[in-house]
């Protein structure tokens, strides 16, 4: 990257979806621009978990625009995340193919808690260095990240069920307000925060830090009112939470720093920052500008600048599950010799795109952690290894990622229908073909000779063709490889294995 480079980072929130446009400046991002709609994706929640059409395209308008701003800008300068109302959403599937269309770049679904440490990175980062702990509160249209860190390091994270949006819907129908409604929204989110309220509360923070949309609403309006001249205290969200019950609604006409847009989801938010207030035992909290979208671009730059927090996240489950480094690493140079090789690798080119290819890195997280099932048990290893990917916290991964990274651990050995049944996407085929190859090659876990190999591909399937020689040096690899050509035709593929002339071979190592 140099110096004048451009990020941007698109927040699909459940009430409002965000692009953020900054320029990378001596490691820091400095905002640009950025463009808010209130599109409300939570509130179009049908009973049955369903996204309507209304909502649907009311969120394609929006991403349209965004897609506009972002006209020109390279695939790898942009990151969408979708959160809590995509988490949930039955037809989730189907509206993010249209999603992506639309706005011209992926668009991920992040976990709760990856949610949660891409907030803290934002929050982190907007703030003045500190040695102290924080504790940092996110509440969002459909769920609340709450996360205790030092510096730019979470330590706890955790994400909720509950939001502004999915809240005032539920306790606040039509946006009545009255005492009983707004102390059943209370109980609701302590019940929610009691299973972590311990544990934070023993973790300890010198800071109380409160982001998003709500927490700013909820500031402006203390502070209009004369309530908290700074952030957000107890006393005074009880004087709101007195005056919303006085006024039963929420009312821009009769609230002082109330925006229109803010108040049908107002009452949710004072109920669920009464509750964490109330059983964290906090008195006061600062309010940062900095959230999500700001920590995506933060995170952007480091991916960018090769400090990819999922990285770090391989490399623990490699050490924590005592994955053997030097056959994973042997197995990780031949798949990606592999890739290289065929139409989907080559085309990357030079080094250094080849590097930022999501395919490639995929390839090589997963011949990183295939094994890791080993330490579960022997048999049937894969299966533990793709259950363990497909369900941990993996710290920088989106969901998709995960089960993408799942489902190529899990097609790595044994039969293929079970990839065919699970949606597989056509790149997956490629990644799936040189990880097993390369597992069926380097069997003998040894630093073995590896011959001159070939590999073609075309609609039918894949070709490999390697030293007559070395094939007759390796009978146990031979046989491995003939089994993997069965596989592959059960599923209606064709890998064919073809032994090369050493006269062949010779005329191909001159070229």
């Amino acid at each position: 990257m140099t110096h004048n480079d451009v990020l941007a980072a698109v927040d699909l929130g459940s009430n409002s979806f965000h692009l953020l446009v900054g320029r990378v400046v001596g490691g820091q991002v400095y905002p640009l621009d950025s463009v808010r709609e209130a599109v409300l994706l939570g509130a179009g929640l049908t009973q049955d978990k369903r996204i309507d059409r209304a909502t649907q395209i009311r969120a394609l308008d929006a991403l349209g625009r965004f897609a506009e701003r972002l006209r020109g800008f390279p695939r790898q300068a942009v990151r969408a995340v979708g959160t809590n109302a995509l988490r949930v959403a039955k037809n989730a599937p189907q509206f993010l193919r249209e999603a992506r269309q639309t706005l011209g770049f992926p668009i991920e679904v992040i976990a709760g808690r990856e949610e949660a440490r891409l907030i803290y990175l934002g929050v982190a980062h907007s703030m003045a260095p500190s040695p102290q702990r924080r504790l940092v509160v996110d509440i969002g249209g459909g769920s609340t990240e709450l996360v205790v860190g030092t510096g730019l390091e979470p330590e706890l994270t955790e994400s909720l069920y509950m939001g502004c949006v999915s809240y005032s819907l539920r306790f606040f129908p039509q946006g009545r307000i009255d005492k009983g409604r707004m102390k059943a929204a209370e109980l609701a989110a302590r019940q929610e925060l009691a299973g972590i309220a311990r544990a934070y509360r023993g973790a300890g923070w010198m800071e109380a830090i409160a982001s998003s949309g709500t927490a700013r609403s909820i500031e402006g309006i203390l502070r209009e009112s004369g309530y908290s001249r700074d952030g957000v205290t107890r006393e005074g969200l009880d004087r709101l939470r007195g005056m919303l019950i006085r006024f039963e609604a929420a009312d821009p006409e009769r609230i002082a720093g109330l925006r229109a847009n803010r108040a049908a989801v107002l009452p949710g938010g004072v109920a669920i920052l009464g509750a964490v207030l109330e059983e964290l035992h906090v008195e006061a909290m600062q309010v940062s500008d900095g959230g999500l979208r700001h920590g995506v671009l933060y995170d952007l730059l480091g991916r960018a600048r090769h400090q990819d927090m999922r990285e770090g996240t391989i490399a623990e489950f490699v050490r924590r599950y005592h994955v053997e480094a030097a056959q994973s690493e042997r197995v990780r140079e031949l798949a990606l010799r592999l890739y290289d090789s065929l139409p989907a690798g080559a085309a990357r080119g030079d080094k250094g795109d080849r590097e930022d290819d999501p395919d490639r890195m995929l390839l090589s997280w997963g011949a990183r952690v295939a094994e890791i099932g080993l330490s579960i048990a022997h048999a049937q290893y894969h299966k533990h290894s793709a259950y363990v990917l497909a369900n941990a916290d993996m710290p920088g991964f989106s969901r998709m990622e995960q089960q993408r990274l799942a489902r190529l651990v899990l097609a790595h050995r044994g039969k293929l229908g079970k990839l065919r049944d699970s949606g597989a996407e056509d790149e997956d085929w490629t990644l799936v073909f040189a990880l097993r190859i390369a597992t069926a090659i380097l069997r003998s876990r040894n630093d073995v000779r590896l011959p001159l190999l070939r590999v073609t591909t075309d609609a039918q399937g894949f070709a490999l063709e390697l030293a007559q020689s070395w094939l007759d040096e390796n009978p146990l690899t031979t046989e491995a490889l003939a089994a993997e050509a069965e596989y592959w035709k059960a599923i209606g593929m064709k890998l064919s294995v073809r032994g090369l002339s050493d006269r062949k071979v010779a005329v191909l190592g001159r070229h």
